[in-house]
């Protein structure tokens, strides 16, 4: 009897190990694509030399993650036909410069399926993105030029858009009076300046023991403009 019952042990151990061996190799060879007769040309920002950047990770009841990347080579099929792509696009146009983490949040969609849709809308054409630090912000591809994305971006952190609203309107002050009207403290001051001197927006000239910060004047246009923008989409 213990032999028979070892023997059906063994039977179902291996049934159970084989089973799982095939899954396994499913997932590894598991891939998602749509194929297209003509490619899409993709702008591409910031040094990103692939569009492959965005993927998404479903798991299967054994919690093996498959990874894949969104291939859009399609002919015939337009990006337009989910409706919760449609939502994505008209996120990204009406907030540019949003950060992924803000359209999940804004349309209460699930990360995966955020991922998987603009990494559509990415190839073909109709979004693009630029890095932020660990970031990126998304925009309306072909709406804005890649120093409008770059100051929209800039805008969109609340301290350097303070920085940039005292400047405007007070054009030239020293270190210590600009921080205190952006209410941060010299050393803060000192870190977001790192940033912004290497910019073309704000200049920077020492007077004896000050450090005095303006705005380079042909800026400033594109600094007002941009500023409205993020105000208006807050």
């Amino acid at each position: 009897m213990s032999l028979k019952r070892a023997v059906i042990a063994f039977v179902l151990m291996s049934i159970i190990l084989v089973s799982f061996a095939a899954l396994v190799q499913q997932q590894k060879n598991f891939s998602f694509s749509v194929t297209r007769t003509s490619p899409c040309t993709v702008k591409v920002y910031s040094g990103i030399t692939s569009l492959r950047a965005i993927s998404t990770v479903p798991y299967c009841p054994l919690l093996l993650s498959t990874s894949f990347n969104v291939e859009v080579q399609a002919a015939g099929e337009s990006p337009f036909n989910n409706s919760t792509r449609m939502e994505i696009y008209d996120f990204v146009k009406d907030n540019p410069g949003i950060q992924f983490r803000g359209i999940c949040a804004g349309l209460s969609l699930p990360v995966g399926l955020a991922q998987y849709h603009l990494g559509v809308l990415i190839k073909a054409g109709l979004v693009s993105f630029i890095r932020d630090g660990r970031y990126k912000r998304f925009f309306e591809s072909k709406k804005f030029s890649g120093k409008a994305m770059v100051t929209i971006s800039l805008m969109r952190h609340r301290t350097v858009k303070r920085i940039f609203d005292v400047l405007l309107d007070k054009k030239r002050m020293s270190h210590g009076q600009l921080a205190c009207r952006v209410s941060i403290t010299s050393q803060a001051l000192t870190w977001q300046m790192k940033t912004l001197v290497k910019t073309e927006f704000i200049l920077q000239a020492n007077e004896g023991l000050r450090t005095i910060y303006s705005l380079d004047e042909a800026s400033a246009p594109m600094l007002k403009k941009y500023m409205v923008l993020v105000e208006e989409k807050a």
